[in-house]
């Protein structure tokens, strides 16, 4: 609805990087205290952190290159502009785990409750990122002709303009909220290390491949005109998180949980 925020001179403040930065800092945030409180160096998730962040940018940046590689042949200097959007968050999220886990095992930390602690902070951010994803008009909607259809009108909208589209960025923003709440009950009642994540993985896959059907953006695509890319990654992460779940579960209730 509004790409760009303000101007400083010459200088232009976009409102995607701005919230998605907010999103990155809420869930540090949230990572740094959960962590004090179950007796985690914080300073340790602090620099994971910081790692995080920076594949998670890489990785959703590279996948969205890679499904969009047609439009940046074009104009290659594009795929470093990313203050105007253009992300994938499986992409993110997968390399943000190669990256994580690289970090733990070298640290020496409980693998598990450390991604238990970034869990809720991971949906939390996301949430507020894809408030950004709606202001500046990427990952929009196919069209709609209900009562709640938005229609972008500012031509440096990456939504299509000028028609009703599903608000698909406001219905993933609150479904993220659901379920970082929904995190936050489980990791108060958690049985064993990992749930908090694999629940997490379990919850977005299926709500992603879900909200995937009204999504009216290029979205590549894993069987052509059927299930995009996200749904193809969706269909592969549903039952890996189930397996662990049940794993992990099992192993806790045989006492070889990792300490």
């Amino acid at each position: 609805m509004h790409p760009v925020l303000f101007h400083i001179g010459h200088f232009t403040i976009y409102s995607y990087g701005v919230l998605v930065a907010l999103g990155f800092a809420a869930g540090i945030a949230w990572a740094y205290i959960d962590a004090a409180r179950q007796g985690i160096d914080p300073g340790k998730i602090l620099d994971l952190a910081f790692y995080l962040v920076l594949s998670a940018i890489v990785g959703a940046r590279l996948f969205y290159v890679l499904i969009e590689y047609r439009e940046y042949l074009k104009t290659p200097l594009r795929i470093f502009k990313i203050w105007e959007g253009g992300f994938v968050f499986y992409g993110g999220l997968i390399l943000a785990g190669i990256t994580g886990t690289w970090y733990i095992l070298r640290h020496h930390l409980p693998h598990w409750r450390v991604m238990d602690v970034f869990a809720p902070g991971i949906a939390l951010g996301h949430a507020i990122g894809r408030i950004g994803c709606f202001f500046a008009g990427c990952c929009y909607g196919k069209a709609c002709h209900c009562s709640f259809g938005l229609v972008f009108k500012d031509p440096r909208s990456l939504a299509r303009l000028g028609v009703p589209l599903y608000p698909t960025q406001l219905i993933a923003s609150a479904m993220l909220f659901i379920i970082f709440f929904i995190l936050v009950v489980i990791e108060r009642r958690k049985k064993f290390d990992g749930q908090v994540f694999w629940s997490y993985v379990l919850i977005y896959s299926v709500a992603r491949f879900g909200i995937e059907f009204l999504r009216g953006d290029p979205r590549g695509f894993t069987i052509p005109g059927l299930i995009s890319t996200s749904q193809g990654i969706s269909l592969i992460l549903t039952p890996l998180s189930v397996y662990f779940l049940v794993r992990l579960r099992r192993q806790n209730d045989k006492g070889e949980n990792e300490p």
